[in-house]
């Protein structure tokens, strides 16, 4: 009896997904009259960022972004919580090979150097402040795997992730103050496609990858921990 129940529920959700799917309209004339389309042909010009993802996520709703920046901030938050302990602890496994602890001392750097270039060009490339954050605190993750006594501050990895936050927030009210809205892009767009354009755009970016890549490594330094 529950095998047919079940059977009937997922019937009654496939039809109503199946519905839901054809109300929405399909077809390339739909799509270029769309919003989508707009932001093609307007993305540049309002923006000055040539990558139209950036556009959208930091600058058209860059409100919405700063959201999702205070989620990972409070996740981040309720893990350590959940974790902390007032014991010493240390990272329980042995170190790493020599030849491990040599490599990640030479690709630290190079990948400390890869994630702050994937954020600073996140308005010309393909990446931003989330992934970059996400790469340098895999340069971390690398150096807690092979050196078991690798430690960090925690205080300035806190300090990093509040003043990164703070100029999100600093950056938006400015916007408020001297234009017309919240996160405003109230800088000279510069020439599209070069290092120094798209106005605000990129140094959210900047304050986005610290953020995440000092929120991240705190977590990760947290979890791979033991009380002993």
């Amino acid at each position: 009896m529950r095998k047919v129940f079940a059977i009937l529920f997922l019937g009654i959700v496939a039809y109503f997904l199946f519905s839901t799917f054809m109300l929405v309209p399909f077809g390339l004339d739909r799509v270029l009259d769309g919003v989508g389309h707009w932001y093609l042909r307007k993305g540049v010009q309002k923006t000055g960022a040539v990558n139209m993802v950036t556009s959208i996520v930091v600058n058209f709703r860059g409100f919405d972004t700063l959201g999702e920046v205070t989620v990972l901030f409070l996740a981040a938050t309720g893990m350590g919580a959940l974790l902390y302990s007032k014991k010493p602890a240390e990272r329980a496994r042995q170190n790493a090979s020599l030849i491990v602890k040599t490599g990640a001392r030479i690709l630290f750097p190079l990948i400390i150097i890869l994630g702050a270039y994937v954020f600073v060009h996140g308005h010309l490339t393909p990446g931003g402040g989330f992934q970059g954050g996400a790469i340098i605190a895999s340069a971390f993750l690398l150096m807690f795997i092979s050196y078991r006594t690798y430690k960090v501050n925690h205080t300035v990895l806190s300090r990093v992730e509040s003043g990164a936050g703070s100029a999100f927030v600093i950056i938006g009210l400015l916007g408020l103050a001297f234009g017309a809205s919240f996160l405003e892009n109230i800088l000279p767009f510069g020439v599209a496609n070069t290092l120094f354009s798209a106005g605000v755009i990129p140094l959210i970016y900047v304050a986005v990858g610290f953020k995440v890549g000092a929120e991240l490594t705190a977590l990760l330094d947290t979890m791979l921990k033991t009380v002993k």
